[in-house]
């Protein structure tokens, strides 16, 4: 079997077998980011002239595709990551991976028919035919972990059923044992994450991902918080076991065709309902969304976002926690001992580090062009000067992010931010970032008043 998605594997799982997964793991380079730091010299603006070259490049993109689309699990995940990420890159680096990994959020091989109805037998019994009035046995697209299938249900309305990959379990835990080879890319970006929590964290929540019944809930509580909301909408779940979610079928523009085709009105509005989704999810569902890749959203006949795939996300029943919105206020109104003194009580300062109030402004306050104005455009520009400005040689910014800590309860918050942002500068999005702030993140219109300190 065949389709858009590419030539079918043969077998009827993924690759399971850990020392499989590994050596093709293994076959990978280790990336442009990852060289810059394990000393093939320059930092990734400034790589030797033979590992820029075209056609390598071209070369190593189309390689990465390849191994991390067969293997799907966690190293999809992966791939869908550094497709949001490369838009931090300079764009000599970047062209090459925009191209191969974008595929990776919508594409995959996909499974034999005879596989797609083993899960639906067990999972639903022998006659799970009887539950449907139309099955399209073509998968319409891919995930990380599983397909989706389109489909009538018994009740004529039309559902999208997502079907997990056979051995995913196995399959990312393998992956979670090689992956790590590959951090030096996220070390170049975020020169303070640490390796061992992070590993820890995206563990957590790829295991999670295996639960279709936890996703159901989790995606059927966004459903009821947005219900009938004039931005976004979720589909509602109609079923759900452990490794079959069907769900109402809501169609749409993918927004990687908004992101690359779409008029800038278009991308405004992508990117102004994706923001809104990140900081109003978590006071109105309690729950924010963690995986924010293009391939998880579209655009509605109705001009709506429409949000698909629950299987990350962090439980907030308390929403934002109240210091993000307070430090992120305080940097803005230059309060630059108050900010200290909250990075300190929160962790990111070290015990004992003795910082310079200003220096820390320095650091903080271009971070926050996008909200210090009315109105501001992300665009990819931006974020690489940011990405040089943090992590560049000699640079004050640099030298003082590297003393800093970074929280394990702030990682999640900090990769779905880092990650919605890397979607608006693909977007190119203009809107008044600010007033979503104000309207949903606690602690951002009362800084003073919020202080749990005080």
């Amino acid at each position: 079997m065949s389709d858009r998605h590419g030539p079918a594997h043969s077998g009827d799982d993924l690759p399971r077998r850990a020392f499989s997964r590994g050596m093709k793991l293994a076959s990978l380079p280790l990336g442009l980011a990852g060289r810059a730091t394990v000393g093939l010299g320059k930092r990734v603006t400034g790589l030797a002239d033979e590992i820029l070259s075209e056609q390598a490049q071209r070369r190593t993109a189309e390689h990465v595709f390849s191994v991390l689309g067969q293997l799907k699990g966690g190293a999809m995940k992966l791939g869908q990551a550094l497709s949001i990420f490369e838009a931090a890159l300079p764009e000599h680096l970047a062209a090459p991976y925009r191209q191969a990994l974008t595929k990776l959020q919508n594409a995959a091989p996909p499974l034999p028919v005879a596989s797609v109805h083993g899960v639906l037998e067990r999972q639903m019994g022998a006659d799970w035919r009887e539950r449907f009035v139309e099955f399209d046995d073509a998968p319409s697209a891919a995930a990380s972990i599983g397909q989706v299938h389109r489909a009538v249900w018994k009740d004529g309305r039309q559902v999208a059923v997502k079907i997990q990959y056979p051995g995913a379990g196995d399959a990312l835990r393998s992956d979670l044992r090689h992956l790590s080879r590959m951090a030096p890319m996220f070390k170049v970006l975020q020169p303070n994450f640490d390796v061992k929590k992070i590993t820890v964290e995206l563990r957590e929540r790829l295991l999670e991902e295996l639960d279709y019944e936890l996703e159901a809930a989790t995606q059927q509580q966004f459903a009821e918080a947005f219900r009938d909301d004039p931005l976004i909408v979720v589909p509602e779940v109609v079923h759900a076991s452990g490794e079959v979610l069907v769900t109402e079928w809501i169609a749409g523009r993918p927004l990687s065709e908004v992101i690359t085709e779409g008029t800038q009105d278009e991308r405004d509005a992508a990117g102004l309902r994706l923001a809104t989704l990140h900081f109003s999810a978590p006071k109105r569902a309690g729950l924010l969304h963690a995986d924010p890749h293009p391939g998880n959203f579209a655009i509605g006949e109705d001009g709506r976002l429409v949000v698909y795939d629950f299987g990350a996300a962090a439980r907030m029943p308390g929403g934002m926690p109240v210091q993000v919105g307070r430090l992120t206020r305080l940097t803005l109104d230059g309060k630059a001992d108050d900010v200290v003194a909250g990075l300190r009580g929160e962790g990111f300062v070290p015990p004992g580090l003795q910082i310079d109030a200003k220096a820390m402004l320095d650091l903080l306050q271009p971070m926050l062009e996008p909200i210090a104005g009315e109105e501001f455009q992300f665009s990819r520009e931006w974020l690489r000067k940011e990405s040089t400005r943090l992590t560049g040689q000699g640079s004050e910014a640099a030298k003082l992010n590297k003393q800093l800590s970074f929280p394990p309860s702030y990682l999640l918050i900090h990769r779905v931010t880092m990650g919605s942002i890397g979607v608006l500068c693909q977007l190119g999005a203009t809107a008044k970032w600010r007033s979503i702030l104000e309207e949903w993140l606690p602690g951002f219109d009362d800084p003073e008043g919020t202080d749990p300190n005080r």
